[in-house]
């Protein structure tokens, strides 16, 4: 398949992300919608005249070696929708980029990614809580997904590096720059343990319209948005949207009532947008993300376990067996009322047998 096309397709004026799916889950390959005839591309809905003339001249080949010559110059990965390397949580998004553009050490498929976003004017109580967060992370095998912007971003990338904890940082404009430009050294260094992505190609300068679409990247990369302090009205706020949209979890840190900076985050949690989350402990809680047990952990846990009602023992192999299971899935399997299940699950629950997932499912601890 040819790169070249492939740069070319996102050169076509009026060929958004969604349009060009459509082409290709119509004619298979890049390459057969370059060659396709004017009346087929007609049939295509949202492809109008304008367009077609645009497929079929060839300004946007020339465009497109030039932009091939630069991403081969400077050692720049072109990640195309279909490819492997392409970040998977992003590609179910109906929206994703059809091309990325990306410089880093560290693949975008990771087994854990959380997107930490907030305001440009961090305070030191979200500082820290940044700080918490990301400490309580190492170890879990996460990368860190933020948009090297002032304030939260960029302390958060800053605290992924301290630890060790791969961070990727999605730009809004081409990769022939780095903005803003006092963040050139903290790029540099993700470079060696993360990276710099975008959907811009090069010359795209960081103007405001670029960040709202560079935010559905941010969100569509991770399992989970966290909004840790970010003011009613702000790009913080649109991820979360975003995320919602996209039916990820999305979590965020209380804040006082009276702080500027915690009304967007309160907000979240009172409309029932957002997990409200304390720490680290919180999220990992909320995702099943826990730590496997040490020996002495479960040790005690087998002991437990021998002091089982019935009930409570019918419902621990069950979810032993599977791993993890829909409340649905395990009353249809012990044949009881979800009313007596409900009850059971929380009195286990409650004495550390088991814990809850998002979506209503269960897993023993």
């Amino acid at each position: 398949m040819s790169r070249l096309q492939q740069i070319a397709l996102t050169k076509v004026k009026g060929i958004g992300p969604k349009t060009a799916r459509t082409l290709l889950a119509h004619f298979g390959c890049v390459e057969e919608i370059f060659h396709a005839g004017k009346k087929e591309l007609a049939q295509i809905p949202y492809v109008g005249q304008q367009i077609i003339h645009t497929l079929q001249a060839k300004e946007h080949i020339k465009e497109a070696e030039k932009e091939l010559a630069f991403v081969e110059k400077h050692n720049i990965d072109v990640l195309w929708i279909e490819d492997k390397a392409y970040p998977k949580r992003l590609k179910a998004c109906e929206d994703a980029p059809i091309l990325l553009y990306y410089k880093g050490g560290v693949p975008l498929n990771p087994p854990r990614c959380v997107s930490i976003v907030g305001t440009r004017n961090a305070t030191s109580y979200g500082k820290g809580l940044t700080e918490e967060l990301i400490t309580g992370l190492k170890g879990l095998d996460v990368h860190v997904v933020s948009g090297l912007a002032y304030g939260i971003d960029v302390h958060a990338h800053r605290q992924a590096l301290k630890h060790n904890i791969p961070t990727i940082g999605v730009m809004g404009h081409g990769l022939d720059l780095i903005y803003p430009a006092a963040h050139r050294d903290v790029a540099s260094r993700m470079l060696e343990d993360g990276g710099i992505l975008t959907e811009f190609p090069s010359g795209t300068k960081p103007d405001r319209m670029n960040f709202p679409a560079r935010n559905r990247i941010i969100a569509g990369m991770a399992d989970v948005t966290i909004v840790v302090e970010a003011a009613r009205k702000g790009g913080a706020l649109i991820t979360a949207e975003i995320a919602n949209s996209y039916n990820r979890d999305v979590c965020a840190f209380p804040g006082r009532t009276d702080q500027e900076y915690s009304e967007g985050c309160n907000y979240l949690i009172k409309t029932n947008r957002a997990h409200l989350i304390r720490n680290a402990e919180d999220l990992l809680y909320l995702m099943g993300w826990e730590q496997k047990l040490t020996p002495e952990q479960g040790k005690q846990l087998s002991l437990l376990t021998v002091a089982l009602s019935r009930d409570e023992q019918a419902v621990y192999d069950y979810l032993k067996e599977k791993e993890e299971a829909l409340v649905d899935d395990i009353a249809i399997h012990l044949d009881w009322p979800t009313s007596k299940l409900a009850l059971i699950l929380l009195e286990m629950e409650m004495n550390g047998i088991l814990i809850s997932l998002p979506g209503k499912k269960y897993k023993n601890l």
